[in-house]
């Protein structure tokens, strides 16, 4: 993610297997973050989290 510090302001959302994406909630990397590790391994596995000017998939973020 080019926009790391932990205030940035986030999209965290689930990218269903149909392709709709439901967003969880916008706010604070570090928030979002907290509450991605609480989701179940099959939800983790489709969570995206979306800066303004970039797009990682959460299981991508925490294994760099």
């Amino acid at each position: 993610m080019r926009t790391t510090y932990d205030n940035a302001t986030v999209r965290l959302y689930h990218l269903g297997d149909d392709g709709a994406a439901m967003t969880i909630m916008y706010g604070p990397l570090s928030e979002a973050l907290r509450v991605a590790e609480q989701q179940p391994q099959e939800v983790q596995e489709g969570l995206f989290l979306a800066t303004d000017n970039d797009v990682v998939a959460y299981l991508d973020l925490i294994e760099s």
